[in-house]
């Protein structure tokens, strides 16, 4: 019987044995490999903090450097809605908000010092509208006049699309005395860097400004401009002023705007603004009649290009001094950041949001400064 049971038990581990070797192919696996997800494209860099440039025969009056854990209430304002009439003045569809969505200190933005401010639209469903954005003013809180040098550091990185924008610019902070509002453009604008992706290659450099009084009232006739692009590329004036297209160009395009950060300046002066983008002098408007070009008052808003230490400039003159009752570039003027999207190609400086466009857009803006002329 013992035998018999030894025998049985051999057979049972030896048809086990012949079974366990009849292994298919087929059923051999890969190793799995474990692929981790990319790093946010925005936290990559190790961004270390930059002090402010000292530049000679200025110092320092004012300044943000972003990096703080947010945004500072005591040198910002948040300009929320859809502006007077709907849309800013400007035909634009979004809605500004001082949510975290539309505009935050962000850090780790590639080739910053320290943290950045980010300003954001976004396709979203919001309230009345379908797109948002956000708008930071100094309104009440900071306001600078001629003797001072006004700068900031943007990346306008996802302004790639037409009806994509951003804009650093001045409004007027003072009006007359007996009067209780300014209205525009008898106040003036001043636009140090207005960027939009309809126009990739170049950046617009302007000032805004009424040529009569009208006794403060706004009329559609009554409204004066002087601009100057200036090429990436070419790093001046253009040969001839830019149009609509080119868009989007690729990401890190060093002909386009967007394609990295760049230093937008004014240098204000008692008798003439001058624009500049990363050293580059490229406008120069004269507030007096007659002072850009060394000649009699003519009464005439006269502009020319000109060649100035080997590059293209434009001087434009008889802004600021067409009527007696105010000269706005004379006067404190407070500070912006807006982005937008456009509604109409009529109204919309960069015109309407084509269907392809892609969102969110955001803008960096790594610093921005006040210096005062010593």
């Amino acid at each position: 019987m013992k035998k018999c049971c030894y025998y049985l038990v051999l057979c049972i581990l030896v048809f086990l044995s012949v079974l366990s070797c009849k292994k298919s192919p087929t059923t051999a696996t890969a190793p799995i490999v474990i692929t981790p997800p990319p790093p946010p494209a925005d936290t990559i860099a190790n961004t270390p903090i930059i002090p402010p440039i000292i530049y000679s025969g200025y110092s320092l009056l004012w300044n943000d450097e972003f990096n703080d854990a947010g945004i500072d209430g005591s040198k910002w304002n948040f300009e929320t809605g859809t502006g007077v009439n709907g849309d800013f003045g400007t035909g634009q569809l979004d809605r500004a908000t001082d949510r975290p969505e539309n505009a935050k200190i962000q850090n780790g933005v590639l080739n910053s010092g320290g943290g950045c401010l980010a300003i954001t639209t976004r396709l979203e469903n919001f309230m009345d509208r379908a797109y948002t954005s956000a708008r930071l003013t100094t309104a009440g809180k900071g306001a600078w006049a001629p003797g001072t040098r006004i700068e900031a550091r943007v990346w306008p990185r996802d302004v790639l699309y037409k009806g994509q924008g951003f804009a650093f610019w001045m409004m007027p902070a003072e009006m007359p005395a007996n009067e209780t509002y300014i209205m525009w453009p008898q106040g003036g604008e001043i636009d140090i860097m207005e960027y939009v992706g309809s126009i990739p290659y170049d950046n617009l450099g302007s000032v805004h400004y009424a040529w009569s009084w009208e006794n403060n009232q706004y009329q559609s006739w009554n409204h004066g401009h002087k601009g100057a692009y200036y090429s990436y590329d070419d790093k001046q004036v253009p040969v001839t002023n830019p149009g609509w297209g080119g868009w989007p160009v690729t990401a890190g395009n060093a002909s386009a705007g967007s394609g990295g950060f760049h230093i937008y300046r004014i240098d204000w002066y008692s008798d003439r603004m001058e624009f500049a983008i990363d050293d580059n002098v490229y406008h120069i408007h004269y507030f007096n009649d007659g002072a850009a070009f060394n000649n009699a008052p003519d009464g005439q808003d006269a502009d020319a290009i000109v060649t100035v230490a080997g590059k293209r400039v434009m001087k434009s003159e008889y802004s600021s001094n067409h009527f007696t009752q105010w000269s706005p570039f004379e006067h404190k003027f407070f500070m912006l950041f807006t982005v937008g999207v456009g509604g109409n190609d009529n109204m919309t400086y960069g015109g309407a949001i084509v269907p392809n466009a892609i969102f969110p857009c955001t803008t960096f803006i790594d610093w921005v400064r006040v210096y005062k002329r010593l």
